[in-house]
């Protein structure tokens, strides 16, 4: 891997694990405010109803999902701000 890519994969990684994080932090604080219970720790766990384990992981899913997407497009402006360029391709 190139400096550039290993920058990119290092830009890349390091704002996508900042938003998952407050992601997280903002999905466990929805939950409790809209059920007024502490969110799943286990979605797997049978004493959790259907309806929570589905609907806590649609709302973790989609919630860290749209911080993934949001992080790496705010690192390709970051990037291409530091570069002049875009960064380079996965492949």
């Amino acid at each position: 891997m190139n400096g550039s890519k290993l920058g990119w994969t290092l830009v890349r990684g390091a704002t996508t694990f900042a938003a998952v994080a407050v992601t997280r932090k903002a999905v466990d604080t929805g939950w409790r405010f809209v059920t007024g219970n502490e969110p799943p720790t286990d979605p797997e766990d049978p004493d959790l109803t259907w309806k929570e384990a589905v609907t806590w992981a649609l709302a973790s899913g989609v919630g860290i999902a749209i911080a993934r997407l949001f992080a790496t497009r705010q690192a390709a402006q970051l990037w291409r701000k530091w570069t002049g360029e875009l960064p380079p391709s996965r492949g």
